[in-house]
């Protein structure tokens, strides 16, 4: 392949593309909008480490990543622990990180535990996705554990997470979700999740450094206004003070955005089809505290009344002294970027949070917080409805050699840093052997 190609995007999908195809001794550079590169898995600074923007972790089966890992000579790097889970419902917390956890979950009857117990078991004995395409997940869940698990464990996180899109979520994703989960647990039953020694950051060190030495480039600050057209062919874009020349470009970029990039220079029709696809922006308020909250990692709010459906204490899952002794609490929502929470100033949205926080740990002092940083993502969940892989656009679109590879493209799992990598490397491959195009 002798083709130079230009990779819109420094996230994992970017990196990884750019990673594989200079490998092969393809001419690459990699633009990225922000600062750092990361995308969602972005990073900044506590206690002297850098820790992600959004929370994140890898299950034990995440086999994209821990291959690129391996791959970049790093797999003394990865971190394996087992992780306490568990639920806010009806103003208490019930730990769910064992079966026999599940046992003594009271809020659902005998016969409602052990539905709930056998759902994952149920969920990857199917094997063929698309014959959940057409149900959404509110239906299979009931069908597959019945209406009082359904309402006590499965709808506040549905309608939580998705609000009023909650209805329309396939059964796919759903599906998906139950089989990651309950593949990523331990002899003992215990769920265990993989970090990287130093952070995500220091692995989008690696790769970048492996990138550079490879002959490629990767330049940020660098947001992409213009893509460069001739006789429908993509020869270049144009950045606020630059413009770069390729034979092949990728938009890693969100649809919405390559969408704005592409709306001069392809079909109504097509417009319309990368925009069919809608997404739900996310508010994550990180709280950095001199106490810890609770001995949970992961804990599921099961309660309307809650403005967040997760919080997670990092440091119940990586040590607390890697951020000079603060405890790291991530409060996360994912909502419409019209909704209150998210146009709130970052004071006014902290303030709310640690109002709220106090209603579900009695025990907790506002005058433990030593910081906190809200981060916002606008287009940070495709919403994944019923037949989505009917929705799903190309990798190739209507300009010559002109690519989009996107965390909406994923499917029939959902987006993530693993399967970003997947993709990302997936379309590499497709690249340097061109005849599939």
């Amino acid at each position: 392949m002798n083709e130079s190609v230009l990779i819109v995007g420094g996230g994992f999908t970017g990196l990884s593309l750019a990673f594989d195809l200079v490998r092969k001794g393809v001419k690459v550079k990699v633009l990225e909008a922000d600062a750092e590169v990361g995308g969602l898995a972005g990073t900044f600074e506590v206690g002297g480490q850098k820790l992600e923007k959004f929370y994140h972790h890898w299950f034990n089966n995440d086999q994209h990543v821990m291959d690129l890992i391996e791959d970049l000579g790093a797999k003394d790097k990865v971190r394996l622990r087992a992780t306490r889970t568990g639920m806010f419902y009806s103003n208490k917390v019930y730990r769910l990180s064992t079966p026999l956890d599940l046992f003594r979950f009271k809020a659902l009857s005998f016969a409602g535990r052990v539905r709930l117990g056998l759902l994952a078991l149920k969920a990857r004995r199917v094997k063929d996705w698309k014959v959940l395409e057409k149900l959404s997940a509110s239906q299979w869940l009931r069908d597959m554990a019945g209406e009082e698990v359904y309402q006590v464990v499965w709808e506040p996180l549905l309608r939580g997470k998705f609000g009023e899109a909650a209805e329309d979520v396939s059964a796919v994703w759903m599906w998906n979700k139950l089989k990651l989960r309950g593949g990523s647990r331990g002899s003992k039953g215990e769920e265990r999740l993989a970090y990287f020694e130093g952070g995500f950051k220091a692995l989008l060190d690696k790769l970048v450094d492996y990138i550079v030495e490879h002959g490629g480039q990767v330049i940020t600050n660098s947001e992409v206004q213009k893509l460069v057209i001739s006789e429908h062919r993509i020869i270049g874009v144009e950045t606020s003070d630059h413009e770069y020349k390729a034979d092949i470009v990728v938009l890693t970029t969100p649809l919405p955005i390559s969408a704005r990039l592409l709306c001069d220079h392809v079909s109504k029709k097509y417009l319309e089809i990368i925009n069919r696809i809608k997404f739900l922006a996310n508010i994550c308020v990180v709280l950095e505290l001199e106490k810890s909250l609770s001995s949970t990692y992961w804990l599921n709010v099961n309660d309307p009344t809650f403005p967040f459906v997760a919080v997670i204490e990092h440091t119940n899952f990586e040590d607390v002294n890697s951020y000079g002794g603060r405890h790291i609490v991530y409060l996360s929502k994912y909502l419409p970027e019209t909704d209150k929470l998210y146009s709130m100033s970052d004071d006014e949205a902290v303030a709310y949070s640690l109002e709220n926080l106090k209603k579900m740990f009695p025990n907790f002092s506002p005058g433990w917080l030593l910081r906190a940083t809200v981060w916002r993502g606008k287009y940070s969940q495709p919403i994944v409805e019923k037949n989505y892989s009917q929705l799903i656009p190309d990798h190739s679109t209507e300009i010559k050699n002109l690519f989009i590879n996107t965390m909406a493209q994923i499917y029939p799992e959902d987006r993530g840093t693993n399967y970003a990598i997947r993709e990302g490397r997936s379309l590499a491959r497709k690249l340097v052997n061109r005849q599939h195009y």
